[in-house]
């Protein structure tokens, strides 16, 4: 067995982490579709976040055909038309609602 692989029955329980609260404010739209992709893959939007983020530290991407494919459709359903040329960019506005 290589030294970079773990035991199966170690992978299947998972790693032990210490998960925190946090308050991240995100555009509405952005949070509306990632809290409907996370509910169609049976995550928590926290489980989501993480495995997004851990993909992208690893210069990997995080999503199959299939699952873009559902975000493609999620974004139309939420009309967020934003891109990855729009990040950096945005400007927070007040809402009074």
């Amino acid at each position: 067995m290589s030294k970079s692989k773990r035991p199966v029955a170690e992978a299947k329980r998972g790693t032990s982490v210490q998960r925190v609260q946090t308050g991240v404010k995100l555009e509405k739209r952005i949070l509306l579709v990632l809290k409907a992709l996370a509910g169609s893959l049976d995550l928590t939007l926290g489980d989501l976040l993480e495995g997004i983020i851990l993909h992208a530290f690893d210069g990997k991407t995080p999503f199959s055909a299939a699952t873009l494919a559902k975000v493609r459709a999620l974004r139309g359903v939420y009309g967020l038309d934003l891109t990855a040329a729009d990040s950096h960019r945005l400007i927070d506005t007040d809402s009074e609602r």
